[in-house]
């Protein structure tokens, strides 16, 4: 977002504009001019892959159908327990992590197992006909969300260029860029006054119109783009820290369901027998199942077999809105529920952080959610396009690349400045890359001045 109108000097200001906005537009050009040129790569990246992240979903429900539905609907599933043994039996190498059921009828059943086949911290999924009971594939699962191998390849690219743990800076930059932009952007549009702030286009032709179109794009995009700049840094690496830290001193933490069961039950309650078969003493899944359901549990569910001296995990795993998150435990030896946790009761911090992801991964709304993320994708690419553009019309008329604002602005009204410089310094501590990256403009513009004076 590149705005390529000049800083106009404080003796031509028109007097009905605040002297704070006198001196505060000037110092919010360079400061959209620098970020849009230099950050704007980083952005245009982040943007390009998070379209095709949005548009993997459909994709995956293409590529993966095969395995994701079934060749002919039933009239009635088989029990469970019988679906999570056809699956360890086709994989007898794996041992049974959890199995997740799903409400639509032409949907498999996804029997997670634990393989020494897939990379570590990921799992097989082995996708079961409910209906006869025999599996119809496999294919590695990543992530809680069930990621299939495209759309979890588009997720590492989106969010760190294959490239590991070091390559999360480039996003984290990105994102903690994007909202700044974005709000320089709207202030330095709307300072304009301009009568038709969301219609581009009209009379005006050149770099005028560009930057019609590229103010209307921002303008339209801009509450989308923040929430997706505020979401994002929730995974990143340095800013992540200090917002789960934030959370967890204002006690805004996901509260987490207890598994304890009574001491009566932990001395001859064995662990789940890896096959998905009801070990010594435990209910088994299809009663679990049935008692999750008789506590209201509906939609698509996630089972996971108790640990040692621990309950079954029962969860509802439909997030879009309206949401179905719900969870129960399940005493393997009596079949009871032992505790249950409601969505309805999280915190409302908890609820919005889980609203946020759900809208950033494209899940709350389905179809329609990543549509908007694909057209947010756009929009950032269509302004970073269009900034470019601007920057090449500001262009000496010897060929030379777009210049930056005037410098010095600060003079004009360093109450402006100092109001900025109070701003940045929490929030560069708060968000690392920000202020590490802003200090490094600060300097390299410094050092431009100074060449520029000793030459003159």
């Amino acid at each position: 977002m590149l705005s390529e109108t000049e800083a106009p000097p404080a003796a031509a200001a028109t007097p009905s504009r605040p002297p704070f906005w006198v001196g505060l537009r000037p110092l919010l050009l360079r400061l959209h001019f620098y970020a849009g040129v230099l950050i704007a790569p980083f952005l245009l990246v982040a943007a390009c892959t998070g379209v095709l992240y949005g548009a993997s979903y459909q994709i995956e429900k293409v590529l993966y159908s095969d395995q994701l539905t079934v060749s002919q609907v039933g009239t009635a599933p088989r029990p469970l327990s019988e679906q999570v043994a056809a699956a360890t039996a086709a994989h007898p190498e794996g041992s049974f992590a959890l199995v997740r059921t799903y409400e639509d009828r032409e949907a498999t059943t996804q029997v997670l197992l634990n393989s020494p086949n897939v990379a570590e911290g990921n799992r097989l999924a082995v996708f079961v006909d409910p209906y006869t009971a025999k599996a119809q594939g496999a294919v590695e699962s990543y992530g809680s969300t069930g990621a299939l191998p495209l759309r979890a390849t588009l997720d590492k690219l989106h969010t760190s260029l294959l490239l590991g743990e070091s390559g999360r800076l480039y996003s984290e930059l990105a994102a903690s860029w994007l909202w700044v932009v974005v709000l320089g952007g709207v202030a330095l549009w709307i300072g304009r006054r301009r009568k038709r702030y969301l219609r581009p286009g009209g009379k005006v032709t050149g770099r005028r119109r560009t930057l019609s179109w590229h103010g209307a794009v921002g303008l339209w995009a801009a509450i989308g783009l923040i929430g997706l700049s505020a979401t994002g840094l929730t995974w990143s690496t340095y800013a992540g820290e200090n917002v789960e830290n934030l959370r967890t001193s204002l006690s805004w933490s996901t509260p987490s369901l207890s598994t304890a069961i009574g001491a009566d039950h932990t001395g001859h309650q064995a662990a789940d027998s890896g096959s998905g078969e009801a070990a010594p003493g435990s209910v088994g899944l299809d009663q679990v199942l049935a008692a999750a359901r008789k506590a209201g549990l509906n939609g698509p569910l996630e089972i996971t077999p108790p640990k040692p001296g621990k309950a079954y995990t029962v969860k509802e795993i439909d997030r879009q809105v309206p949401d179905r998150l719900d969870q129960v435990a399940v005493d393997p030896a009596s079949g009871h529920i032992t505790s249950r946790l409601d969505f309805a009761d999280y915190p409302l911090a908890a609820k919005l952080t889980r609203y946020g992801i759900d809208l950033h991964m494209g899940l709350a709304f389905g179809l329609v959610n990543q549509l908007v993320l694909v057209a947010l994708g756009l929009a950032v690419i269509t302004l970073i396009l269009l900034g470019y553009r601007m920057w090449w019309h500001r262009r000496p008329t010897g060929g030379a690349m777009g210049r930056p604002y005037t410098r010095g602005a600060w003079r004009q009204n360093p109450v402006a400045a100092v109001v900025l410089l109070l701003l940045a310094i929490p929030i560069g501590w708060f968000l690392p890359l920000f202020g590490l990256s802003l200090l490094a403009f600060l300097v390299v513009d410094v050092l431009l001045g100074l060449r520029r004076r000793a030459a003159a």
